[in-house]
């Protein structure tokens, strides 16, 4: 039974659900993390996802690795993996948050 709730704790920490309030790191791996798995999912390889996106392999390299890429560079892969709509609640209006939420709780 201990091993179950060290192997838990450790599956949650590890997936950062123990943070309130995340740390730009764990924002940063937590999106290369997706994009890791976008891209598998698609069956794009690390260096196929560079030719069609326009992002130089080790770009693509690191960014997997740490997180560290640059917005463009983002912005491209998110194209070819038909995920340019998410940003569109990037830094979405606080206002259009509670309007939203208004309406699911009247």
């Amino acid at each position: 039974m201990l091993i179950l709730l060290v192997y838990l704790v450790n599956m949650l920490a590890n997936n950062n659900l123990f943070l309130l309030n995340k740390t730009p790191l764990s924002t940063l791996i937590d999106i290369a993390k997706k994009v890791r798995a976008l891209r598998k999912q698609m069956g794009y390889s690390q260096a196929e996802l560079a030719l069609r996106s326009g992002v130089s392999l080790g770009s693509i390299k690191r960014f997997e690795r740490s997180g560290q890429i640059s917005l463009e560079s983002l912005v491209k892969m998110a194209h070819l993996l038909d995920r340019l709509n998410d940003f569109d609640v990037v830094f979405q209006s606080k206002e259009i948050d509670k309007e939203i939420k208004n309406l699911f709780t009247r």
